[in-house]
């Protein structure tokens, strides 16, 4: 009764797609098994790139600001002096030169979100006679929290930094003999010389990093390397992290200050992302190509069977124009039928990995963003498709001539 009331176009194709079971069956299937395909490796991957770029960024900021390098240069000239090698200086550890004024001038920028200073060095962490070469990284916990999240990689203590507390890596922890709550005395090169207590420990994924890497608050850094009032860097995160190397070059422009992003840092890792990027690309536009073959043949197949329906049709009155919508209508709406029943299986699919894909601690091997617009542009993509596929059909059913159409 309802199909009374549906236009002209649609009844038809509809009776076409229920006269014809067994294909519209199997091409449904199709475009089904492609879109779960598009769903389900379009969610892994992207799963996969933020959880690479997650592990990487939460070590190191995304801009970090530099002062400039010394460089030898030659006094005179001269064929001599021309012939010379100049070798390059030794790189002392210095302040980035009025730091806060251009701290202030980032931070004001419409990119950026937080702007954390530290003062960074070599040191020597001694405990009775065992010693080690250390990195001592003064920060502002407040603000290099935002950027690093050092809290989540603390496995014993706390993340307090008073200027006399220091945070050490499991593994430097275990070679000293160090626990939460003793001693630990830092020197440095510059003459520092302090005990500090030790009130956190933290595993940042790296036995290297965990033997070397310490931090201690920024004044205590200061005092230690010998940078009364000044900083060593300058640590800035951005709203979006794959423009860092935009925006480090505008900072750059701005300040006078080297700034380097982490892209640029890390450049092979970053080329493996955009690699990685390329191939999930590379996987739809091929499935959605089979997809379109796939409903386009079916369409094709479905005119010659139906040729002599179409010439009574056209012989009835109908117009070529509706001819072409009958056609186009079968193609969205295998499409789109497709396309449901392709989500509800990629869904399926994720749902099923993140159950049973795990770490042999339980956790899952990484987050998994179930986004609603992934679905959503899915289902546009297999209905465009399927138009898309079904013009070429259409066209031809359209443009077939009544008489011979009926004599077959």
């Amino acid at each position: 009764m309802k199909s009374r009331w549906l236009p002209f176009e649609w009844i038809v194709a509809l009776r076409f797609l229920r006269e014809g079971r067994m294909q519209t069956l199997f091409i449904v299937a199709g475009i089904a098994i492609g879109v779960a395909v598009i769903v389900f490796m379009s969610a892994l991957l992207n799963g996969l790139q933020s959880n690479f770029v997650r592990r990487v960024l939460t070590a190191q900021s995304q801009i970090q600001l530099l002062p400039p390098k010394e460089v030898a240069r030659r006094l005179g000239a001269g064929s001599a002096l021309e012939d010379a090698v100049v070798q390059a200086p030794l790189q002392r550890l210095k302040s980035i030169d009025q730091w806060q004024s251009v701290a202030a001038q980032v931070r004001a920028m419409p990119d950026v979100e937080v702007v954390a200073p530290t003062a960074s060095g070599s040191a020597l962490a001694i405990r009775g006679e065992a010693s080690r070469a250390v990195s001592v990284n003064g920060i502002d916990p407040a603000l290099y929290f935002l950027i690093v999240a050092l809290p989540e990689k603390i496995v014993r203590g706390s993340t307090r930094l008073t200027p006399g507390d220091i945070l050490i890596g499991t593994d430097l922890a275990s070679d000293l003999g160090v626990g939460v709550g003793d001693k630990l005395r830092v020197s440095s090169a510059s003459g520092g010389d302090q005990t500090l207590m030790v009130t956190g420990l933290f595993d940042l994924g790296s036995k290297p990093a965990n033997q070397r890497t310490t931090f201690v608050a920024l004044r205590t850094a200061q005092s230690l390397l010998g940078l009364v009032g000044g900083v060593s860097s300058l640590e800035v995160k951005v709203k979006d992290i794959y423009a860092a190397d935009v925006i480090a070059q505008r900072i750059t422009a701005a300040t006078g200050v080297e700034a380097d992003s982490w892209i640029a840092t890390n450049a092979q890792f970053f080329t493996a992302v955009q690699a990685q990027k390329t191939s999930n690309t590379t996987i739809r536009f091929f499935v959605g190509l089979s997809v379109a073959f796939g409903i386009a043949s079916v369409l094709v197949v479905s005119v010659v069977q139906k040729s002599r329906e179409i010439g009574i049709l056209r012989a009835m009155g109908i117009s070529r124009g509706q001819v072409l919508r009958v056609f186009l209508l079968q193609g969205g709406l295998l499409g789109l039928l497709g396309s449901l029943g392709g989500a509800g299986m990629g869904l399926v699919a994720l749902l099923l990995w993140q159950r049973y894909a795990l770490n042999p601690d339980g956790t899952p091997l990484f987050p998994l963003a179930i986004e609603p617009g992934l679905f959503v542009a899915s289902l546009l993509l297999a209905t465009l498709t399927g138009l898309a596929a079904a013009f070429a059909p259409a066209l031809r059913a359209a443009q077939l001539d009544p008489v011979v159409a009926i004599r077959g």
